[in-house]
């Protein structure tokens, strides 16, 4: 992994981190701002039950230290899985002549593109937590491949399959655990299930002249 590479890695997930940072900021302060209405989104009664039982559950049923743990091991698989993908986009033609030729797939060039792409789209979007499920099927679904592309070729080597079962348990263990709390999937529920209020009554002040007080 080069110097180039570490700095790009650091730098996009430092701007995800900053942008998150400024979303939160914004919604306490707008929470704290006394205005007579608050906008939120308009969602229908299915659409909200199916965001409560199902996405809610999933996105934000996590603790803050499971949260924690959530987001180390989507960390770790991502930062660690993007070289791959652009190893595989550097040289595709080289890639599918090694490893999926030995598939005897059609069209290996396509499939080299697609195994590349998988994993360094998919690795962002475990680092980020954005459509994480997603992240986690592309890599999933590479590393079976892979796994079953080194039993093919090598048998059942420990120190061969080791690095692929990692990456293929650590990603099946997202997509069923979720991305947790620290995330973008879980802000953006937590921005849809905020209640939208209606008109809220403010006390104005009455001045009262003498010739009323009298009466």
């Amino acid at each position: 992994m080069t110097t180039t590479l570490v700095l790009e890695l650091f730098s996009g997930f430092g701007a995800a981190c900053i942008a998150l940072w400024f979303i939160s900021l914004s919604r306490h302060g707008q929470a704290d701002a006394p205005t007579l209405t608050t906008s939120g989104p308009v969602l229908t009664l299915p659409q909200r039950r199916f965001l409560d039982r199902w996405l809610s559950p999933y996105l934000l049923g996590q603790g803050r230290w499971a949260s924690v743990g959530l987001l180390l091991l989507r960390l770790s698989i991502g930062v660690l899985m993007i070289h791959h993908g652009q190893e595989k986009l550097a040289d595709p033609q080289q890639f599918a002549n090694t490893y999926v030729a030995s598939l005897h797939l059609p069209f290996p060039l396509f499939f080299a593109y697609a195994a590349g792409f998988s994993e360094l789209i998919g690795s962002w979007l475990l680092i980020l937590g954005l459509f994480m499920p997603l992240g986690a099927l592309a890599i999933a679904g590479t590393m079976t491949v892979a796994a079953y592309q080194h039993i093919l070729t090598a048998g059942l080597n420990i120190y061969v399959l080791e690095l692929v079962a990692l990456y293929l348990g650590g990603s099946l263990g997202l997509l069923l655990l979720g991305p947790g709390r620290f995330s973008f999937d879980a802000g953006m529920l937590s921005a849809l299930l905020q209640p939208s209020q209606a008109l809220v009554p403010v006390a104005v002040p009455v001045r009262v002249t003498s010739s009323e007080s009298a009466r």
